[in-house]
């Protein structure tokens, strides 16, 4: 095709310029631009391989450039039309200080993190560096005359967004989704030029990192995760377009609750809302708004009745299907997909008078493994959504209802699954700052650090509301970051009182929430129930066994190291019985696994045979 192009251009040449002649010359030094620069795209994707990291999946086959998560991000506000920014963008790190580059040497994959295996970079970068990402795209003409907005569902730390040299905006925090609305940066027609800068101090700093480390070297903490980690999208909206979507179930009175948030200008806002059994219709309802300003933003909501309501539990997780409709004027804007489970998850007193977890008003014993979520090829990135999907049918497989994901988020296709499969998840919000002991006071943060925690958490809350397999917030573990806990609990039950409030999980528990966390090692053990919080065993087990060529390192590590597998398999069946024994007496409602440990640099983590 090139060579036909360049053909028609020398024979364009030469001829005398008439208009016609320089119109064929313009189309065809623009299809000569655009076809040297799919080469060139085509010519890097056939290059490209992945680091030689120490440790591989079996999905690390199947990621490539043109194919690096191309599934919508965003399952629980779905819409049409939406442009994947994943694959191969040129970047570069230099010092925190200078001055954006002028080249960009190098060639990265997107959304996998520099630290990777599956960028193909993998490269330690410090608080003293700043990562660039660089690339082009251009929107579908059918986008024309509608907002587009360019999003992110997860960058490690601080965010600077240009696109074609204009400055979009900024973000720091590096679990959350955010948005830029990038319309009127855009060109009117041709490619844009989209620029990320990003800096991450990882445990440099007092802001939330989880696990991650700069040195990680030794114990139960592994490799950081810097820059893009998470999908690039961009997408059209129309100028009054549907923003977020909250639902509430109710099953005490077969209700659900639809709040939405809107963009809309002067005059009459309508939502129409109905509900799907799968293809039947079950229920519908529309609400109105008046907007007398510009620019308005309108958050009506409505509910509905679910008559005989099909409950969502992890043995029958059944999902309703939303339509949720925007008309402005009459007149039908915009429309997005979403779903819902009709859910409830409390306290309650059992037949002998205990306190414990009460799952859709029964008794429900949760157990599970303590998920950190870290993969030896992508780090905080799953390779494959594939891979996603088999770590949450697994645990399942293995007999657990429940997982513990242990100061991470995740992207929001692991918590689709979850909601899809039928995984209940305590999720906890990222650690940072100093670690303080069980016997220590609660420290005292910086007003700077307080308050980027907690946007952080209010963020964390507010994005993942509607996944009915989400039953617990933990605000702390084992004391590291923790301050004002008493305040902080209180907040989130009041945040989302549809959900259980861990207020600490392990030793520096303050007596609040809805839960007293004990973690004991190797254990078992139990909390007293308490009249107004149930007793859970947040950690134990923790027995250290290696599987040759499934470890990241030559070491192993584990609070009880193991020398086979028999021994291993006798061990934790001996522990799973002091737990059910637990359960019955003093009245345990939960138990968290910590798996086998085989990894010091990356945890090769939550299901170490299972998973490679």
């Amino acid at each position: 095709m090139i060579e036909i192009k360049g053909q028609e251009l020398t024979e364009a040449l030469s001829i005398a310029p008439t208009k016609l002649n320089m119109k064929i010359i313009s189309l065809s030094l623009a299809t000569a631009v655009q076809l040297l620069a799919m080469s060139r795209i085509l010519a890097a994707q056939e290059t490209w391989q992945p680091a030689a990291g120490p440790l591989k999946t079996r999905w690390s086959k199947d990621v490539a450039p043109a194919k690096a998560h191309p599934e919508y991000p965003r399952p629980q506000m779905v819409r049409k039309d939406w442009l994947n920014l994943n694959g191969l963008w040129d970047y570069s790190i230099t010092a925190r200080d200078a001055a954006q580059p002028e080249s960009f040497p190098g060639k990265i994959l997107v959304p996998f993190p520099v630290e990777s295996a599956l960028s193909g970079v993998m490269k330690t970068v410090t608080e003293k560096d700043r990562i660039w990402y660089r690339r082009s795209f251009q929107t579908p003409k059918k986008w024309s005359g509608q907002r587009v907005l360019l999003h992110f569902g997860a960058v490690d730390f601080e965010a600077t967004v240009w696109v074609n040299g204009r400055p979009v905006g900024q973000h720091r925090g590096g679990y959350d989704t955010f948005s830029f609305d990038v319309t009127d940066a855009l060109q009117k027609s041709g490619a844009n030029a989209l620029v990320v800068a990003v800096w991450d101090p990882t445990d440099a700093g007092p802001y939330a990192r989880g696990k991650q480390v700069r040195k990680p070297d030794q114990g139960i903490f592994y490799t950081a995760c810097s820059g893009i980690w998470q999908t690039v999208w961009l997408e059209p909206v129309p100028a009054a377009h549907l923003e977020s979507v909250k639902i509430t179930p109710d099953i005490d009175r077969g209700m659900v609750t639809i709040g939405v948030k809107a963009r809309s200008g002067p005059g009459q806002t309508s939502v129409r809302v109905a509900v799907y059994d799968g293809r039947k219709k079950v229920t519908e309802g529309e609400v109105s708004s008046s907007v007398a300003q510009d620019e308005g933003t309108v958050a009506p909501q409505i509910s509905l009745a679910i008559p005989a309501a099909k409950l969502w539990s992890p043995d029958s997780p059944f999902l309703y299907d939303l339509r949720i409709t925007l008309a402005k004027d009459g007149q039908r804007t915009d429309e997005v997909r979403s779903y819902f489970g009709m859910r409830k998850v409390a306290l309650g007193k059992d037949e002998q008078g205990i306190t414990k977890i009460f799952l859709n008003n029964k008794p429900f014993f949760m157990v599970g493994p303590l998920d950190q979520g870290f993969w030896p090829d992508g780090i905080y990135t799953a390779p494959t959504d594939a891979a996603l999907r088999y770590d949450i049918e697994v645990t399942k497989k293995l007999g657990f209802n429940l997982a513990r994901k242990h100061v991470k988020v995740e992207p929001e296709r692991w918590y689709y699954w979850a909601d899809r499969l039928g995984l209940l998840v305590w999720q906890d919000m990222p650690s940072g700052d100093r670690f303080i002991g069980g016997r220590d006071p609660d420290i005292q943060r910086t007003p700077e650090s307080a308050q980027q925690f907690e946007a952080e958490l209010k963020a964390l809350i507010a994005t993942h509301f509607n996944h009915p397999s989400i039953v617990m917030w933990v605000v702390f573990n084992e004391g590291w970051g923790q301050y004002d806990t008493p305040r902080l609990a209180q907040w989130v039950k009041q945040f989302d009182p549809t959900r259980l409030v861990n207020n600490a999980s392990g030793w520096a528990d303050r007596g609040v929430g809805d839960v007293h966390d004990m973690h004991r090692y190797p254990g078992p053990g139990s909390p007293p129930p308490e009249p107004n919080r149930a007793a859970v065993l947040g950690e134990f087990g923790g027995l250290g066994f290696k599987v040759d060529g499934h470890t990241w390192a030559g070491k192993t590590w584990g609070y009880r190291g193991m020398d086979s597998v028999p021994k291993l398999t006798r061990q934790y069946v001996k522990l799973l019985q002091g737990v059910y024994e637990l359960k019955k007496s003093p009245g345990l409602s939960a138990s968290i696994r910590k798996p086998p440990t085989s990894s010091m640099k990356a945890t090769v983590c939550s299901r170490t045979t299972a998973r490679y």
